[in-house]
């Protein structure tokens, strides 16, 4: 994949679970520092819709286009509403870099997952999403691919994470996320 300095990325992440609904903002970059446009759409806590949500968020957006790839913050969006990757793929056409500041403890997650239902087929999107792949860098962070190779993957995370381990489309998804429905941003991106 050629991967250019002002690679067209939608970035997605969710607000604080305030509700029952909880919303989730997508931000449209080329590459670190141009943010062209925002999206916004609702999932449920704790549901099973994240996915179809974002493939109609996506699909139906004027940026749709000129989408290069789809990056998420984590698998699990609205506490533990998974996103099925591989589906996404599927049906956007985008390739789908998953970002994680840290590893996740398989373990905990699926003790967690027990108290909700459907937590079988919540435990196997999870496991679909595949292979946690590690960047070694001053912060170690961790991603997870779905249509694109590893090499791009990483490319593309250190051409956007210019000002911060965290890639600027996730760093300023989550920083309106938080903003609206908090009344201002806080703690780390």
């Amino acid at each position: 994949m050629h991967i250019k300095p002002e690679i067209r990325i939608l970035a997605i992440d969710d607000s604080p679970l305030i509700n029952e609904k909880v919303m989730i903002i997508g931000t449209f970059f080329r590459g670190y520092n141009h943010l062209d446009g925002i999206l916004r759409s609702e999932i449920t806590r704790d549901g099973m819709d994240a996915t179809d949500v974002l493939v109609r968020l996506i699909k139906y957006s004027k940026y749709y286009t000129q989408i290069r790839v789809i990056m998420l913050d984590g698998v699990t969006y609205a506490g533990f509403n998974p996103v099925d990757i591989t589906r996404l793929f599927k049906e956007t056409g985008l390739p789908v870099i998953v970002f994680m500041r840290s590893c996740p403890d398989f373990g905990k997650i699926k003790l967690a997952l027990l108290h909700l239902p459907c937590n079988e087929k919540r435990w196997e999107i999870i496991q679909r999403a595949g292979t946690i792949h590690k960047i070694e860098q001053e912060n170690p962070v961790f991603i997870q691919l779905c249509g694109l190779d590893t090499k791009s993957a990483v490319e593309i995370i250190r051409i956007t994470s210019k000002h911060s381990n965290i890639p600027e489309p996730l760093r300023v998804a989550h920083i309106i996320a938080t903003g609206v429905v908090l009344g201002e941003s806080k703690g780390q991106a």
